[in-house]
């Protein structure tokens, strides 16, 4: 199959996408450095306030540059957002069978939860802050909810199965819950506050053990 043929880009000097769609970019810049430099620009000053001028300042290139990568702001959003939702509905997935019971998997589910937070941290931060002003947003958030459910109905399987206690709250249980492992985001340092396995040893002690000597 013959190549089809870059143009030059005369603002950049690079390499503009061929006609066939594919996508070239600057040289020192892939799309996935690219993408995870503006997250983290997102986080730092709020999606909605950041400008394509913002993003070419912090990566150094000019806005041009950044679109051989991506075609808008809201594209690298919703990559971002897309990055974190698949990774903790594997997590999910991995520890839901039909056959284990509803504490073996809200346990999993806490520590697989953990392990996708500290790993993809600033991309569920970018998650966690969105404020549903979009349609990506708006979508980004009902997936949030989906996962949220699952956390309750394994809660409820636990209580039936007479793993939780039936004097806690099915509906208000799992918000908390998750709420406590999204707050790691805003004080977490990976190294400072031990591995990831200690910090989900600690949340699965405390959620299903409690705090109580």
């Amino acid at each position: 199959m013959p190549t089809v043929p870059a143009t030059q880009d005369q603002e950049t000097g690079t390499s503009a996408a061929p006609s066939n769609g594919a996508r070239r970019g600057r040289p020192g810049y892939d799309r996935e450095k690219l993408i995870s430099v503006c997250v983290q620009v997102f986080n730092e000053y709020g999606y909605d306030t950041t400008s394509m001028g913002m993003l070419s300042n912090h990566l150094g290139i000019s806005k041009s540059a950044i679109y051989h990568h991506v075609n808008s702001k809201e594209e690298i959003l919703e990559e971002a957002l897309l990055r974190a939702l698949d990774s903790l509905e594997k997590a999910m997935d991995e520890v839901r069978t039909p056959d284990s019971r509803g504490i073996d998997q809200l346990e999993g589910v806490i520590r697989g939860s953990i392990r996708v937070l500290v790993d993809q941290m600033p991309y569920v931060t970018l998650l966690l802050r969105l404020r549903g002003n979009s349609p990506v947003e708006i979508a980004a958030l009902e997936r949030r909810r989906r996962i949220t459910r699952t956390v309750e109905e394994l809660v409820r399987q636990a209580q039936d199965e007479g793993d939780l206690r039936e004097d806690i709250s099915g509906k208000s249980t799992p918000r908390l819950v998750l709420g406590m492992i999204n707050s790691i985001v805003d004080w977490y340092q990976p190294g400072g506050s031990g591995t990831t396995d200690q910090l989900a040893d600690t949340a699965v002690k405390t959620v299903l053990e409690g705090l109580r000597a």
